[in-house]
């Protein structure tokens, strides 16, 4: 591989770009972007994150990405006006809440384009975004009942066990879960993903396939490391991704962004 080989880079945020250790974005992973902008390669979050969600991460980061791929492919733009995305079907959203009204302990969050809300909280939740710590997002709670139906809903997230989550998806008509903590499992629809979201920037710049490289660590990063062109999982993801990269490179608190854009002569000491 060449610089002149690939022409963007996707990024995961949790995990990939921000350790679980320090809450924060190593300086090298910092440097790494910058270079990789200046020569001309394009750089795009690709995250399970809402947008609202994201700035407490982004805002800490001295870059301006070139796109962002938020709810796991479900929603693509940058800050030159471009825009394209897909809503959870209305059908799918009113099964979800039978489900959660029949389930009324199960936490869940709903993620809209500038809003991201709780049904209620519990133990689990706070643990959960305890573990984020800086990282984690303002929570909000609403009842979904009043809103959900009214508002377009990207994607929706609740806490609930990988058996608990194939009862929920079989009832759906076009859903499917992603997971990038053991928590929760992000409802997405089922033709969507990660990949998507790159293919829409793909065709959005004009470049192929094999120009594109992407970082992850989580189970949600699993089909987008199998897709790019250049799949790399962090030393400190889950085994799915890993199994499915092309390299396994150092964990994000060991440079390991950095190690592998080296590794591949995409950037060169």
């Amino acid at each position: 591989m060449t610089t002149t080989d690939i022409k963007a880079v996707f990024f995961d945020i949790d995990g990939t770009l921000t350790s679980f250790v320090t809450h924060k974005v190593p300086d090298s992973t910092v440097e790494a972007i910058q270079r990789l902008q200046s020569a001309g390669i394009k750089v795009l979050i690709c995250t399970g994150r809402a947008p609202s969600q994201m700035k407490v991460v982004l805002d800490t980061m001295p870059i301006s990405f070139d796109g962002i791929v938020a709810f796991n492919g479900q929603y693509c733009f940058d800050e030159q006006g471009y825009l394209e995305s897909q809503a959870l079907d209305q059908s799918d959203i009113r099964v979800i809440l039978d489900w959660l009204d029949q389930h009324p302990d199960v936490v869940c969050d709903f993620g809209e384009k500038d809003y991201v809300y709780f049904n209620h909280t519990n133990e689990a939740l706070q643990q959960t975004w305890s573990g984020l710590g800086k990282t984690a997002p303002v929570q909000y709670f609403e009842n979904p009942r009043l809103r959900a139906l009214t508002h377009e809903t990207f994607q929706i997230s609740p806490f609930i066990n990988p058996e608990l989550e194939d009862e929920l998806v079989g009832l759906c008509s076009n859903i499917r879960g992603v997971r990038w903590h053991p928590d929760f499992t992000d409802l997405i629809p089922a033709d969507g993903g990660k990949p998507r979201g790159i293919q829409r920037f793909m065709k959005h710049y004009g470049i192929t396939r094999e120009q594109t490289m992407a970082f992850g660590d989580g189970g949600n990063d699993t089909d987008m490391l199998a897709y790019a062109g250049i799949g790399v999982a962090m030393g400190n993801a889950t085994d799915e991704p890993k199994a499915a990269a092309d390299y396994v490179t150092d964990d994000v608190d060991h440079d390991g962004v950095l190690h592998a854009l080296l590794h591949f002569g995409v950037l060169h000491d």
